[in-house]
């Protein structure tokens, strides 16, 4: 079989099997994610069953399955140390498994696996079990080559956070930011855990505030590659796209939900106002209309709503235009500065940075009805907040620890980490949909 077709197998049918447990099985409570006071499970993730002499193969699999689900905030894992079964006495398929030692170490779920490795080929089995009522919950297994194991793993993944939550979770999903790391700000693209970073745009010249497109496709950014702010709109696999250069401002590009149209900021009428674009660039309708300087427009998930920012009330606030009736609100009141709003794939709430009276930027979030603001960061600056596409997480840039460097926290501010650390800086993060391959 010739590699393409190997990996046709594994992109599409992955060879699944077990999808759900049998129809008598009664599922388990579903985690409820909008829940701030969530307490973590305890599940065990022995190391995974693999040939004799490819140990480390048992260690590296089993290992990134666990960091993989700890990112999500929802599990604490156990230490194999407290184990009291070795992984060559169990038995991945749960029929003689002692379920009792297993919640005698406070485990409350436990993942088993298998690995078979021949030449380039893997073949891995996973399986996802309630401990205490001794039930595989979720099982699978894929082939695919052996570089292939990470995506494996991250697939069975999403299947253990759909299961629990109902949701695809962000295990598909990646992060455009900027770096200045090459001597002029570039776009970078990484995985959602910051693996796998790769440089996108080679501009030599300022590059920011990246957008992607619904489906994953496109992404839109401002450059100064001409010596003005200009719109860029590129296929991320193809070699085309497009350029908004009209006279003046192009800038702060945001897709409207499911549709090739976008909203950017122009200046090209004069004042600087939010205008309604095609993919191409064709203006479709002006979206604002009132003195002063509106920009960072940011879709409701339905796209009938869009935040944006406007000093039209004396410092810069965030407002919500009802695309329907054409009516505006201002939104936030708490303080002088509020900006670069982003809006919750839920619709329920709008997260944004707001620069208090330290002089410092921090992370809120407030309803889209206006209820809040609560603060989410409490140390450096904080900015650029973007949300994960299951609504669960918030990245944005912070200088808490010297350069401003791309983290991610919960929802409600719990478990903030650092995600990557570059040369230079890192800043304007941009989580994308689901589905990006």
């Amino acid at each position: 079989m010739t590699k393409s077709c190997v990996k046709i197998i594994f992109l599409i049918t992955l060879l699944s099997f077990l999808i759900w447990p049998p129809s008598g099985l009664a599922k388990r409570d579903r985690v409820v994610i909008s829940d701030p006071s969530l307490q973590k499970i305890p599940i065990a993730i022995p190391l995974f069953k693999v040939q004799p002499h490819l140990m480390d193969v048992s260690m590296k699999t089993s290992d990134f399955c666990s960091e993989t689900l700890d990112f999500t905030g929802y599990f604490k894992l156990l230490d194999r140390g407290s184990f009291l079964a070795a992984p060559r006495e169990i038995d991945i398929t749960g029929s003689t498994i002692n379920f009792k030692n297993w919640t005698a170490v406070g485990a409350e779920l436990m993942i088993t696996g298998s690995v078979q490795v021949n030449n380039d080929l893997i073949e891995m089995e996973l399986r996802l079990f309630d401990t205490f009522k001794g039930q595989m919950l979720v099982g699978k297994k894929y082939k695919g080559w052996i570089t292939d194991h990470q995506r494996m793993i991250r697939r069975f993944c999403s299947e253990v956070i759909y299961y629990l939550t109902g949701s695809q979770g962000i295990f598909d999903s990646k992060i455009a930011f900027v770096s200045n790391g090459s001597g002029n700000k570039e776009i970078y693209i990484c995985d959602f855990d910051g693996q796998n970073t790769k440089r996108f745009t080679h501009n030599n010249a300022i590059t920011l505030f990246p957008a992607w497109s619904s489906n994953g496709k496109w992404l839109a950014y401002t450059s100064y590659k001409k010596g003005k702010p200009d719109i860029y709109i590129r296929h991320l696999k193809e070699n085309r796209g497009f350029v908004i250069n009209r006279k003046g401002i192009n800038s702060t590009p945001e897709w409207v939900p499911g549709k090739f149209s976008l909203a950017a900021t122009l200046s090209y009428e004069g004042d600087q106002e939010i205008y309604l674009l095609t993919g191409k660039g064709k203006k479709i309708k002006k979206l604002t209309n009132k003195w002063g300087i509106d920009t960072s427009p940011a879709w409701s998930p339905d796209g009938r709503k869009m935040a944006f920012v406007s000093n039209r009330s004396g410092t810069p606030q965030i407002h919500v235009k009802h695309i329907g009736s054409g009516s505006v609100e201002r939104l936030t009141f708490q303080g002088r500065y509020n900006t670069q709003p982003s809006w919750s794939p839920k619709g329920d709430k709008i997260a944004y940075s707001a620069r208090g009276k330290s002089g410092r930027y921090n992370i809120c979030t407030i309803g889209f009805d206006g209820g809040g603001p609560t603060r989410l960061t409490r140390t450096g600056d904080n900015e650029s907040p973007s949300w994960s596409p299951d609504g669960s997480m918030i990245a944005f840039s912070s200088t808490r620890q010297g350069a401003s460097r791309i983290y991610v926290m919960t929802a409600y501010g719990t478990d903030q980490r650092r995600l990557l650390a570059l040369r230079g800086e890192q800043t304007n993060p941009k989580w994308s949909p689901g589905g990006v391959d």
